[in-house]
């Protein structure tokens, strides 16, 4: 059977698949402004019930102890999304305006496979360690650690990589024993809906561990940060939403994870290869229209070629068209929505307005007219301390900024309220080295290594967010540790 083969999508609470309380509301494709189908639209109600039934699976059955099935359920999950992957394919390049280049990675087939990573690591994991006997306080004692599950899990997660950050919460967390509320932006519904049908049809998931709660409605979000029922909450998203999340989660003092938003710098040593750097940084910046909180959109370069640098990364992103994402050479498709588009213009008419100027893009293409797009774009003429060059633009947007020196390198890239991610460029590999490690970010590039895989932890610094997700780091996240001293006779 088809996926969502009537067009409309529904919310998965305790097993079941549902209309949403407050109706429905339209998907639309990104590229065509189209009205792809319908998802449901949950009320406070559906996220109550949601809310209730992962309490109770997480409560009153052995999901949280039974590792075997655990590890069994996940793998299901795992190769029934294998099994449909063209038609989500499809439908991520639909709804997301993905360029289907990118659904051949982190869009999709990625963290598709990457869940077999927090399957292998649940069934591997020592989760209890004997720290033998001592005589604390005199007392002949055993000791051991135990790991466990926190409990029920508050997933919130944005639009722009909707399988990678969906499935790096919900892998971990169920495989650590969880039961998950996911709640996914509105902007990208279907992307998590599909993975309700598949788990309540195709796995053997029990009722109530996964539950998929989609809504227009914002504050069932901070329903989840509120609730005494939910242990911790892991969101990915704005820094300024993951504030409120924080806020909200205080009063019950439940484990918060954030994965927030970034600036991050594309350093250029003076022995690098500027050219080949220069291009990186350009391409890199168009990718998915610049829509990732970890692609570096600050380019730091020496001050006596930055005109150079200034041509180069132009040269390319100016090559680089955003169209249909469904074209196989396509890079850089469309922004997720009308309202990103114009708070993208807006910061492009900001740079002018700051005493900038473009060296290639600055607006709407001509030849496309429907459709989310922003011309890729790179900004001259501005330093570190410009609005654009430190809030995060979202979009295919590149600032140049010019450094004398390796020192003043590393104080402009660590000149920022973010430290998500970075790239170092340069001649000499261990010069380049020294650079890096001074930088403060969680994923350091150099010289085109990529950071990107199952087994690599990925979160930031500073107000990137806290904790981890991926890698050992990330499957622990979604942990508790209990200490037990049991008297020795």
């Amino acid at each position: 059977m088809a996926l969502l083969a009537d067009g409309m999508s529904r919310l998965l609470i305790d097993g079941k698949l549902a209309a949403g309380g407050a109706g429905a509301f339209a998907t639309v494709n990104p590229a065509t402004e189209e009205v792809l189908g319908e998802a449901a639209n949950a009320d406070a109600g559906d996220m109550d019930r949601a809310i209730e039934a992962a309490r109770r699976a997480f409560d009153d059955t052995d999901w949280s102890t039974n590792t075997e099935l655990r590890v069994r359920c996940v793998r299901q999950l795992r190769d029934v999304l294998q099994e449909h992957v063209e038609e989500l394919r499809e439908l991520t390049i639909a709804e997301v305006g993905a360029p289907r280049m990118l659904t051949a990675g982190a869009q999709l087939e990625g963290p598709i496979s990457d869940l077999g990573f927090a399957a292998d690591t649940a069934e591997n994991y020592e989760w209890a360690q004997d720290l033998g006997q001592a005589a604390p306080l005199g007392i002949p004692t055993r000791r051991s650690v135990v790991r466990e599950a926190v409990g029920v899990v508050g997933a919130i997660t944005p639009w722009n990589f909707p399988h990678q950050i969906n499935l790096a919460k919900l892998g971990p967390a169920l495989a650590a024993g969880n039961t998950v509320v996911l709640k996914p932006a509105p902007d990208t519904p279907w992307m998590a809906a599909v993975l309700g049908e598949l788990i309540a049809e195709h796995t053997d998931i029990p009722a109530g561990v996964v539950n998929i709660v989609t809504s227009t409605d914002h504050t069932l979000g901070a329903m989840l940060a509120k609730d005494p029922r939910v242990d911790m909450v892991s969101f990915t998203g704005s820094t300024a939403t993951g504030r409120s999340v924080m806020a909200d989660a205080a009063a019950t003092i439940k484990k918060v994870f954030l994965e927030l938003g970034g600036k991050s710098a594309f350093v250029v040593l003076d022995d690098a290869d500027l050219a080949a750097a220069c291009s990186v940084a350009g391409f890199s910046v168009c990718l998915h229209a610049g829509q990732g909180c970890a692609i570096t959109t600050r380019l730091v370069v020496p001050r006596d070629r930055y005109d150079e640098a200034v041509a180069i990364a132009a040269g390319t992103m100016g090559s680089i068209k955003a169209g249909d994402p469904s074209k196989p050479g396509t890079v850089c498709g469309p922004v997720i929505s009308a309202r990103q588009r114009d708070r993208v213009q807006s910061y492009l008419d900001l740079a002018l307005a700051e005493g900038g100027s473009f060296a290639c893009g600055g607006g709407r293409p001509a030849d496309q007219p429907a459709g989310f797009f922003i011309e890729p774009t790179v900004i001259a003429g501005l330093t570190n301390e410009a609005r654009v060059a430190r809030e995060e633009i979202f979009g295919p947007v590149l600032t140049v900024i010019a450094h004398d020196g390796d020192d003043d390198a590393v104080r402009i890239a660590n000149d920022s309220p973010y430290g998500l991610s970075a790239t170092v460029y340069g001649g000499d590999a261990q010069r380049a080295a020294v650079v890096a490690a001074r930088l403060r970010a969680g994923t350091v590039n150099v010289n085109g290594g990529v950071w990107y895989s199952a087994d690599v932890p990925f979160g930031g610094y500073k107000q990137s967010g806290n904790g981890r997700e991926m890698g050992v780091a990330g499957f622990e996240e979604y942990l508790e540790i209990k200490a037990i001293a049991t008297a020795a006779n």
